[in-house]
């Protein structure tokens, strides 16, 4: 298979990745700063970013890295600092053959710095760029709801593979959305999911777990025989989409359930696996620009389910431009065969404003 080691890197390092913000989530001081943007940023943040980045340059370390986070507070918090460290240090998969894919543990302070600074390039059109999220909803993370660890392998622009870690999703594919996943979450039994895909050769899931990767399951987009009895996602935070004109595209489809608002790309894991149909990100200002981060993962993982993504305007989502999608505005996914009657609807309410 095409980009089989990149994937089962990926994997692994998702993996343990997840693990690592399991135990910051369980936590009641979770080492919360906040960002220039006034987005917060916590212990989990830093450290599974640093252990995704040393599992990138051990494996592959030609490649670059867009990371969310970098190591600049750090090098003046000293208490901040040393937190992240024993977070790393504990972070194992109790499993040999996967810690030498990893390239086992960060030796010492200086090669966690090292490795978080490793995120800071620019994209682009051209190479080999990993995109990667450490933790994609912090806000729901620190609130008790959905969060997921994003990693996802572009060539040339183009997205060719996506890791998702959705610590707080059930195990259970089959498992419908309702409207309480986004809040109370636990990673309790039966919990915690892996999904991944390689462009042209499907998607799937698997139980998340400490040692050797599970056996997966493939995943496909529920069909969809009739559109108002849709599930549709949108983030829980108004600042990040239009829940008044997400709302007045599921009135014009028909749709009368409630929206299900769960943070991060765990909407894309979500509809990937049928347990939810829909997933509107609508902009919310002319000058807001997605990052890419945010979104490279879950398209490709909803794209081999079966689905199509394109911006608000029916665009393909450019991934070559740089750090973010400055050449798209929002985001439609929906199964392949409604998707283009969402997207009508989609621009007839965006157009009339």
């Amino acid at each position: 298979m095409a980009y089989e080691n990149e994937l089962h890197l990926a994997q692994l390092a998702v993996q343990r990745a997840t693990l690592l913000t399991r135990r910051v989530y369980a936590a009641k001081s979770k080492g919360t700063l906040s960002k220039s943007d006034a987005s917060p940023v916590t212990i989990g943040d830093f450290g599974a970013q640093a252990l995704i980045i040393a599992a990138i340059k051990h494996a592959f370390p030609s490649d670059e890295v867009v990371g969310e986070e970098d190591a600049d507070d750090l090098r003046t918090n000293e208490a901040l600092r040393s937190q992240i460290w024993e977070l790393v240090q504990e972070a194992t998969l109790d499993d040999a053959e996967a810690e030498a894919v990893l390239g086992g543990p960060i030796k010492d302070v200086d090669g966690m710095l090292t490795a978080l600074d490793a995120g800071r390039s620019a994209g682009g059109a051209k190479g080999r760029i990993w995109a990667l999220d450490p933790i994609d909803g912090t806000k729901g993370f620190l609130r008790g709801g959905q969060y997921a660890v994003c990693l996802a392998l572009m060539v040339d622009g183009e997205v060719v593979v996506g890791v998702l870690g959705c610590p707080n999703l059930p195990v259970d594919d089959k498992e419908r959305l309702d409207t309480s996943i986004g809040a109370d979450q636990t990673d309790a039994e039966g919990k915690g999911v892996l999904f991944s895909a390689v462009l042209g050769h499907g998607a799937t899931s698997r139980p998340l777990t400490r040692g050797a990767l599970a056996e997966g399951t493939t995943i496909k987009m529920k069909p969809l025989e009739d559109i108002t009895q849709a599930t549709f996602c949108e983030s829980v935070e108004a600042g990040h989409s239009s829940h008044g004109d997400q709302a007045a595209i599921a009135g014009k489809l028909g749709i009368t359930k409630e929206s299900v608002r769960m943070d991060s790309q765990a909407k894309y894991a979500s509809i990937a696996r049928g347990a939810g149909d829909l997933y509107l990100r609508l902009p919310i200002s002319k000058t807001y620009q997605e990052k890419i981060w945010d979104h490279a993962a879950g398209v490709v993982i909803v794209g081999e389910a079966g689905g199509t993504v394109t911006d608000a305007w029916g665009k393909k989502l450019d991934f070559s431009i740089g750090r973010t999608l400055s050449g798209n505005k929002g985001v439609v996914a929906a199964p392949k065969a409604i998707h283009p009657e969402v997207l009508k609807v989609v621009i007839e309410v965006l157009s009339s404003k």
